[in-house]
């Protein structure tokens, strides 16, 4: 025990370096930014278990959304299990959707792959609903066009997510595992990007009070090696239609702004240059983005309450960031702190509640600013089903409400299970 307890404490203290040294040393190069926000559209979770209980699972994962929260818990898995996730978030703006697969190989490995995406539809193109108009002594003005709404059309954009994971138990108690990640980002026509990046991972397991493997301890280091998405723009999508039209004033249109003409009086022809002179402002150019790791903590505890399977779960945590955020209330210098706390009480293995709170923030306008999450599950033999509520407090709340709904599928089938045979 005492050597196997050595191990996760070395396995934690090499994780918690790489995240203190990659988060301290994730500079941006020539041409790269710190993008503190350039992850955001995974930091939801997936799971509705794990949402449920505020994102405090980084200890507890060890089913097929251990893929997202810690790839470690993937071996604790005895068999292949298929995971699905569909949330409307905002009020339905956002929608987002996972899947997973899981599948042991051998003793003491698994392997797994996760996907994701994240939408937003219908989003409004108002770029040729606008035109110059005469303000006064020739003095240009943005206006909408005449008949503006059959100016205005659509776009949506999407962000895709996809990772491999491996995972390996080192011991009677000890695992560890890591996921390759590869991105694809899209806004309409306008810009796009391709990033990657890889998460590592360590759980430890042991019992107390008599129990088997009850108390947990987690560490992910979320993109150990800084996640990098390089941005590219069309300036042709930004095209503007009818242009000179849109330059002309007066009673018959005789006049012209001359911020619409180049050096030598004639029409600019120029995309960039055209989108300048009615909008005031550059098209937005191609970049690469940088976004520091983030460590994640998590422990967890599982006590029975009768002998029919029902028990009390609860689970603490806390993400580490280093891109500079000041809202949370924990924070010096860089480096910030984000607790999370959830509980579940679970009915016989039939029926389970929970809640957890998943984000603790001070802001100058709410003061202290909490957003908690509560869920319900349903297990029926191989296949269970969860749900939770979310974005119902806090600043967050102001943009909507969220629904996760999760189903996940266990292949409890002799020929599945994990082999002894060594790998």
């Amino acid at each position: 025990m005492a050597c196997l307890f050595t191990a996760a404490r070395r396995a934690v203290v090499l994780l918690l370096l790489a995240a203190l040294l990659g988060g301290a040393t994730a500079r941006p190069a020539q041409g790269q930014q710190i993008a503190k926000y350039g992850a955001d559209f995974l930091a939801g979770g997936v799971g509705a278990r794990a949402i449920g209980l505020g994102g405090a699972y980084v200890g507890l994962a060890d089913d097929v959304t251990a893929g997202y929260w810690n790839p470690a818990g993937f071996a604790q898995m005895p068999y292949p299990e298929i995971g699905y996730m569909h949330v409307e978030r905002f009020g339905g703006v956002v929608s987002f959707d996972y899947g997973g697969a899981a599948f042991p190989v051998g003793r003491q490995s698994t392997v797994g792959l996760t996907v994701i995406r994240s939408g937003v539809n219908d989003i409004v193109n108002t770029l040729n609903a606008y035109q110059l108009v005469d303000g006064g002594g020739g003095e240009p003005v943005g206006q909408p066009v005449p008949n503006y709404p059959s100016s205005i059309t659509r776009f949506s954009a999407a962000d895709y997510l996809v990772s491999f994971s491996y995972a390996h138990v080192l011991g009677e108690h000890l695992s560890v595992g890591g996921s390759g990640k590869v991105s694809r980002r899209s806004i309409g026509e306008f810009a796009d990007s391709w990033g990657y990046s890889a998460d590592l991972g360590v759980q430890y397991r042991t019992g107390l009070w008599g129990e088997e493997n009850n108390f947990t301890l987690g560490l992910q280091l979320q993109d150990a090696f800084p996640y990098i998405q390089s941005w590219s723009v069309n300036p042709n999508a930004f095209q503007i239609d009818n242009f000179e039209k849109k330059c002309r004033y007066g009673a018959n249109d005789e006049n012209i702004f001359s911020e619409c003409l180049d050096a030598d009086g004639n029409v600019i022809d120029d995309n960039a240059a055209r989108f300048d002179s009615l909008f005031s402002q550059e098209i937005p150019e191609g970049q690469t983005e940088l976004v520091t790791p983030t460590a994640r903590l998590g422990s967890g505890l599982i006590v029975p309450v009768d002998e029919q399977g029902s028990s009390v779960t609860v689970g603490a945590g806390g993400d580490v960031r280093f891109d500079g955020r000041r809202a949370f209330l924990l924070n010096v210098g860089d480096v910030s702190f984000e607790p999370r706390l959830g509980a579940e009480f679970d009915y016989r293995n039939v029926v389970a509640v929970r809640g957890g709170i998943n984000r603790v923030q001070h802001s100058d306008r709410l003061g202290l600013d909490l957003t908690p999450s509560v869920g319900a599950g349903l297990n029926l033999a191989q296949f269970s089903i969860n749900y939770a509520f979310g974005d119902f407090g806090g600043a967050s709340s102001e943009l909507g409400y969220s629904h996760r709904i999760s189903a996940q599928l266990r292949l409890e089938q002799p020929g599945l299970a994990r082999s002894d045979d060594e790998e």
